[in-house]
């Protein structure tokens, strides 16, 4: 684990709630808080059912996995891109190998803290804020969603995305395809400095400027958090909320000064989002009209049931500016008709972008590789059709695998006492290396990591690699992949072999497409 040279408090609390809406009984929202090894993160799950809530928790239990056992004077950003892909990478084969799980998806957004040195990394709406000492608010992430892209795009207003009815749409997530692009950044922050890292069911009733007038309140942490949630119960919590709050050092007296008298809007954005943005936060505090204001689509037309995570936009659209410094070359617009025609020009642009969308969302591939959510292209589906949906089974393969894994995690020690008698028995072996049950192999492995057996721990887990690449049962891709992250842990931790590691943390990474 890399060496914390500050030795400056951290503090940090969490809330998170499934909110008001009926529709939605479950929390999908999943959240890491680890103040000793400073690294914190939210995710807000996508799919509905369970399906969301695996995805997200998928997400946090990778990036605490990885952070966990990182190796001395490892690249923070290449390992919080690594544990992000690898993250991508489980959520996809999960969602394509169980029919319950189809479609499922998730954001996420991370910080890690190492000293003063802040390192940030992103997919989707799930956003993180930072509150400099002198009271400014600073938005470190740009949403990756439908509006906000034509907003970068100069093709939407920031008020006419505000309240658009598909707002909330996301366009890049977890899990909706093969590979995805993450977001990283890393900036160097001042004692008192505070981080706000939600998911959109807190930015979709707290706008901006309200979100820095309660984070200067001088309160503590699990106040402020209470205030957040109170905030959106009022308005109607239509959505899971979290919110994971950090605070680097004390409060400066700036601050303490701005929490009880003016409390004057200060807010900043990342460099690819034009001046207007800052329009945004004010419109958005206002109550959303019944229709879209002046766009070309109505209200009705693009109103979803639930988020819903889109394929990557395809090539001819919006230009990707998540790596791009400096001013960004947009198209200049196309007048809008008007007079007697604009009735008419409005229903034809509805349905060009309806057209469009399903286009994109269908044939958009061609250029980045296989869609999401089990589908395939035109020419692959007399190959390879699509497996019907069928009704979750309580004996899944993979469902069971995890909650034995959870098990082992719970007490890893009774696990060994009291499975070894049990499973020699049954597979009659002197060894439990011997065994040739891949699942097994892991959970010992497992129990062994957290009991600090690492050397035996690393020969469980690559039997256990070894068992999985023999059999074909449905959920040794799994238990492999599980098998190959337990090992490069193992590696690091009884100090034998670091190449070892490394070789087998490049195997998580998604192999280019040929």
């Amino acid at each position: 684990m890399s060496e914390i040279t500050n030795d400056i408090k951290v503090d940090c609390s969490a809330v998170s709630d499934r909110g008001l809406n009926e529709r939605r009984p479950l929390n999908e929202d999943s959240y890491l808080i680890d103040g000793d090894r400073r690294i914190f993160a939210v995710a807000d799950g996508v799919g509905g059912a369970e399906a969301g809530e695996v995805a997200s928790k998928t997400a946090v239990e990778v990036l605490d996995e990885a952070f966990r056992h990182q190796l001395n004077g490892a690249d923070i950003e290449d390992l919080m891109e690594l544990a992000i892909q690898r993250a991508n990478a489980s959520i996809f084969q999960m969602a394509r190998e169980h029919a319950r799980l189809a479609n499922m998806a998730t954001t996420v957004v991370a910080l890690y803290l190492d000293g003063n040195i802040a390192t940030i990394g992103h997919v989707g709406d799930s956003r993180l804020y930072r509150l400099s000492p002198d009271g400014k608010l600073f938005r470190e992430t740009e949403d990756h969603s439908i509006v906000e892209e034509e907003v970068r795009a100069g093709r939407m207003t920031p008020e006419q995305a505000a309240n658009h009815p598909s707002k909330n749409v996301i366009s890049r997530a977890l899990g909706a395809e093969e590979t995805v692009d993450v977001d990283l950044k890393t900036i160097e922050i001042e004692e008192g400095t505070s981080f706000l890292l939600c998911s959109d069911g807190i930015t979709r009733h707290i706008p901006d400027h309200e979100l820095r007038l309660v984070l200067l309140s001088p309160d503590d942490l699990p106040s402020i958090c209470d205030e957040l949630k109170r905030k959106c119960m009022e308005r109607g919590a239509e959505d899971n909320l979290t919110a994971v709050l950090v605070r680097f050092g004390t409060l400066s007296q700036t601050i303490r000064d701005l929490s009880v008298g003016e409390r004057t809007l200060q807010i900043d954005y990342p460099a690819a989002a034009d001046a207007a943005t800052a329009a945004a936060a004010v419109a958005a505090a206002a109550p959303a009209p019944s229709t879209a204001g002046n766009l070309d689509i109505t209200e009705d037309a693009l109103t979803l049931a639930s988020r819903i995570a889109f394929p990557a936009k395809p090539i001819e659209t919006v230009p990707d500016v998540s790596n791009q410094q400096g001013p960004i070359n947009i198209p200049a617009k196309q007048p809008k008709a008007s007079g007697a025609g604009k009735a008419f020009a409005r229903f034809f642009v509805f349905l060009l972008f309806v057209g469009g969308l399903a286009i994109a969302f269908y044939y958009g591939t061609r250029y980045r590789g296989p869609l999401p959510f089990g589908l395939t292209r035109p020419a692959e589906q007399v190959a390879q059709p699509a497996i019907p949906a069928q009704a979750p089974t309580p004996d899944d393969p993979v469902a069971t695998f995890e909650k034995s894994r959870r098990t082992v995690d719970q007490s890893p020690g009774d696990w060994l006492l009291q499975s070894m008698p049990r499973e020699a028995q049954r597979q009659n072996f002197k060894s439990p290396l011997e065994s040739t049950e891949p699942q097994f192999l892991y959970l010992y492995g497992r129990a062994l990591l957290l009991t600090g057996e690492y050397e035996l721990a690393a020969q469980a887990f690559e039997q256990a690699i070894v068992r999985a690449d023999q059999a074909p049962a449905a959920e040794n891709p799994t238990i492999r992949r599980e098998a190959v992250l337990g090992l490069a842990a193992a590696s690091v931790k009884s100090n034998k072999d670091s190449q070892k590691a490394v070789n087998r943390l490049d195997e998580l990474r998604p192999k280019p497409s040929p």
